[in-house]
């Protein structure tokens, strides 16, 4: 990809801004997509697409996976029970969970 010199956007009185359309589709960003910011020691801040599946190709293999086996065997698919829903509500209340902290000092 080419750099693509010049693109601005202003900040709001809220510190909002719009993510300029060239950038949005360099990420392919599209509404509720998050983004990640990299503060680098010099100042320079770099704006990329936060995509845990891109990030962690295992995991994009595995639910590819997924996909493939749901598609070649729908009827190994199964409803989740009232049963199930009770064991796990049983295992998990009372557990408080932050899904945006780092799982390891090295995620900070």
């Amino acid at each position: 990809m080419q750099a693509t010199p010049g693109i601005e956007s202003t900040l709001t009185d809220r510190y909002q801004t719009t993510v300029p359309d060239p950038v949005r589709r360099a990420l392919r960003l599209g509404k509720r997509d998050k983004i990640h910011y990299a503060i680098r020691p010099n100042g320079e801040v770099v704006l990329t697409r936060a995509d845990a599946v891109q990030d962690d190709p295992l995991l994009g293999q595995f639910l590819s996976f997924l996909a493939q086996d749901i598609q070649k065997h729908p009827e190994r698919l199964k409803a989740v029970d009232a049963g199930l829903l009770k064991r796990i509500d049983k295992l998990v209340t009372g557990v408080a969970i932050d899904l945006d902290a780092p799982l390891s000092p090295e995620d900070e």
